[in-house]
């Protein structure tokens, strides 16, 4: 699978997409469900964002290249069932909120080996750098309890996950979603970045902060 190139900063560091596909039942319903899984670094360095459906092809987008985490964004199946195995081809840990850590134990509680559990805890305000990139993690419940967003302020750009789409929110009609509480994050987490910022989802086509800001009362009033 080809990775599309989305953003390219200085020293080579650049953002891409690589489109993973993959059965999901949701409702009751089978579908091929696609995700976006995100690549940021360099040559020579790359962190992972979200593991979905396809480690082989995770692997090869960052082959050669050293692969220091894998940040999940939130603990929802299409986006975590491929973690344990990228892991292991990738010699990485994956990285969750631990509000999320129910989502995992039921997606690969029963699994044995070195990566049978997330490495380590994603928190409020952490900060990473990769290949001279700067990059936060704002905690964006809402969707999950431990939904996360991964901004790159001098960039301009931030990765949502499953909170904020093009056109508005993301479900919140599963266990331990609360729409409340999802709008609260849109509001007073992701509406506070400047407006230029682009938006790169967990599903589909990108958006700025000040395309989707208008709409927020609509949100509010539809309720979903």
């Amino acid at each position: 699978m080809a990775t599309e190139t989305l953003w390219t900063g200085e020293n080579g560091v650049r953002l891409e997409r690589l489109v993973t596909s993959g059965p999901y039942v949701i409702d009751g319903e089978r579908i091929e469900l696609e995700n976006n899984v995100y690549l940021i670094g360099d040559s020579e360095t790359v962190l992972v964002v979200d593991a979905s459906h396809d480690a082989n092809a995770i692997a090869e987008a960052t082959a050669g290249r050293t692969v220091p985490a894998i940040v999940l964004t939130h603990g929802h199946l299409d986006h975590i069932n491929a973690a344990p195995e990228t892991s292991d081809l990738v010699d990485a840990l994956a990285l969750l909120h631990s509000e999320d850590a129910m989502l995992w134990e039921q997606a690969h509680g029963q699994r044995t080996g070195p990566h049978r559990t997330p490495g380590g805890t994603l928190k409020n305000g952490e900060e990473f750098v990769i290949a001279g990139l700067r990059l936060q993690v704002l905690h964006t419940p809402g969707h999950t309890p431990g939904s996360v967003s991964i901004y790159a302020p001098e960039a301009g750009w931030v990765l949502t996950g499953d909170t904020l789409f093009p056109g508005g929110p993301g479900a919140t009609g599963r266990p331990f979603s609360s729409f409340p509480q999802i709008i609260e994050s849109i509001e007073s987490t992701l509406f506070e970045l400047p407006e230029d910022t682009a938006v790169y989802p967990g599903h589909g086509d990108s958006t700025t902060i000040g395309a989707e800001k208008p709409s927020l009362q609509e949100w509010k009033d539809r309720g979903h």
